[in-house]
């Protein structure tokens, strides 16, 4: 992640979590089992994780 300035990392954290809070609304109006609710759930994890790292690396500069 050496590539990115911290500004593009916290700008990129905003942006997953506007989608994560998005994909959060729509969750409960699709049928749990159908195969978009079961994408929605697995993307939702996905943009957690992505989060999760990036907010590592952004400590890890800050030490």
């Amino acid at each position: 992640m050496d590539n990115f300035t911290n500004e593009e990392l916290e700008e990129a954290l905003r942006a997953i979590a506007s989608t994560i809070s998005k994909c959060e609304k729509v969750q409960p109006k699709l049928k749990q089992g159908t195969s978009q609710h079961t994408l929605l759930i697995r993307r939702i994890k996905a943009f957690n994780i992505a989060s999760s790292l990036i907010m590592q690396e952004l400590e890890r500069r800050n030490e």
